[in-house]
């Protein structure tokens, strides 16, 4: 019998009494707490399994064996002793300030405590939480879980000043823990972000990150052969309904939703829910880049100016992907941490990272997303140019292209001022990738800032455009570069195209094709 798939908000207690499918992660688990006490830090991108993780464990910790019948865990040597469990979810204390944050911790621990036929004093909520652990463990150690720690300081990034006396708040909170090792058996905490040691985590001393430990690169998300062996029934289905075989549509769901890479070297993982969606509902979209969007990644790359072209492959240093602190935000751990980048390559010697797009779910969402805030309209409104333009092109209708893309420069509000050479570079970038990316045929490769090679099924168009300069320049360094010779054996027409764009009518002035 097919076992159905879970694909919204869940427990473990939820899946397995709700006879859902589910991946088997606890050997991973074992590894983790069999042993003496831990204090654990994971981060991974939302709806990675974070949740899933603690609430896996808070049933562990409970002694619910039987829950885990026909598992790895069940089976192992583990010893199934109770422990009390306390489990704070940060993304359901939704404060916007560090004197609201601290509040509702306060009204959260006491919670706990009449769960538990215990009476906290009132006070402040550092106490408050020393004390709770204290009364907890008079019997046995205390298990603390401790999912979305950063989503306080996420939810109000904006806000420096805010955002640093939440930061200082968590710090307050976190650490209590280091001076109660006695009384805990076990700490996991999760997030999405790292803030570095002197931020949030600089009293726990103690705090084991296993973010970037090859150990646990797979334990969140869908291996290979994980989605072969779960899934297999799912996949004959849905290759039979799609008429296709089971390989292509697996090379097709590999090109969507794998590719995730937390670790330099380990293995590339499946979005687990992106999969789960799929295959709930035998459709290819975008599923995890609509459940949030990136507002103040966007904003960020805005204000830096930051060059949207480069993020197709980023080299940094190992340490550069660790941590960061709220008052200098940087870029590209941010995107590495969040998914929007992972891991491609990497270079042990040097300790070197090649970062680049995890699949083209992310990528083709991500850059939909830009282009909407580089040119101030409605992302609705700018698939409708793309697609006019891209229908245009698979036509070989020149004219029409670049009447499409003047009206979509055109619609462009006159706030965004395009003089500027960069805004103008990330702007035909993202337009071209985008088209390339919504093609029969993957976009071969940009070869500069403007530079472009769009393959169709029928043809390939290598592009070059000039600012306030003429078609013929453009054109002519496509013939002095050379780098269509590389095109020219693929047995496809090829057509080089060079534009010149007028920053002043804000229009292609003028193109010229050979």
């Amino acid at each position: 019998m097919l076992k159905p798939v879970r694909a919204s908000s869940y427990t473990f207690r939820s899946i397995i009494d709700g006879g859902y499918l589910y991946v088997d992660k606890t050997q991973y688990l074992y590894e983790l707490v069999h042993g003496t006490i831990g204090v654990y830090f994971l981060s991974r991108p939302r709806r990675f399994g974070k949740s899933l993780t603690i609430s896996t464990l808070e049933e562990i910790f409970r002694g619910n064996k039987e829950l885990f019948k026909g598992l790895w865990l069940y089976e192992s040597d583990y010893q199934w002793q109770q422990h009390p469990v306390i489990r704070i979810d940060f993304s359901r204390l939704q404060a916007k300030s560090a004197v609201d944050l601290q509040e509702r911790i306060v009204r959260h621990l006491q919670r706990i405590a009449r769960d538990h036929g215990i009476t906290l004093e009132p006070g402040p909520f550092d106490v408050m939480w020393d004390d709770l652990i204290v009364a907890l463990a008079a019997e046995k150690q205390v298990v603390v879980l401790i999912d979305e720690y950063d989503k306080p300081i996420l939810d109000n990034i904006d806000n420096l000043e805010e955002a640093i006396l939440i930061r200082d708040t968590l710090k307050q909170f976190y650490t209590v823990l280091k001076a109660l090792d006695q009384y805990l058996r076990f700490v996991f905490i999760t997030g999405i972000s790292k803030f570095s040691k002197i931020g949030v985590f600089s009293g726990l001393n103690n705090l084991d990150d296993i973010s970037l430990d090859a150990r646990y690169a797979t334990m969140l998300g869908i291996t290979e052969s994980e989605l072969r062996e779960n899934f297999q029934e799912h996949i004959a289905l849905f290759a039979e309904k799609d008429d296709c075989t089971t390989e292509d549509l697996l090379a097709k769901i590999r090109q969507w939703y794998n590719g995730f890479c937390f670790v330099g070297g380990a293995e590339s993982v499946y979005n687990p829910f992106s999969t789960l969606q799929l295959f709930s509902k035998q459709q290819f979209a975008n599923y995890w880049f609509e459940t949030g969007t990136p507002s103040f990644l966007i904003k960020l790359l805005k204000q830096q100016n930051y060059p949207v072209e480069e993020l197709q492959s980023v080299t940094v240093r190992g340490l550069s992907l660790s941590s960061y602190e709220i008052e200098s935000l940087s870029i590209i751990p941010l995107l590495f941490q969040t998914g929007y980048l992972t891991i491609k390559g990497y270079d042990a010697t040097q300790e070197v990272y090649t970062l680049s797009y995890p699949n083209m779910e992310v990528e083709d969402a991500f850059l939909t997303w830009l282009l909407s805030a580089y040119n101030g309209r409605e992302r609705g409104l700018n698939d409708n140019f793309l697609w006019q333009m891209l229908t245009a092109l698979q036509a070989n209708k020149l004219d029409s292209f670049f009447s499409i893309l003047n009206v979509f420069f055109a619609n462009v509000p006159y706030t965004i001022q395009l003089q500027d050479e960069k805004y103008y570079q990330s702007l035909f970038f993202l337009i071209f990738k985008l088209i390339g990316l919504r093609t029969e045929a993957e976009v071969a490769t940009n070869q500069g800032r403007i530079d472009c090679v769009i393959e169709t099924a029928k043809q390939i168009f290598l592009f070059e455009f000039k600012l306030n300069k003429s078609a013929e320049e453009a054109l002519q360094q496509i013939k002095e570069t050379e780098y269509y010779e590389h095109y020219q054996l693929q047995g496809k027409p090829l057509i080089l195209i060079g534009a010149n764009f007028d920053g002043t009518q804000r229009k292609v002035s003028e193109w010229k094709t050979l």
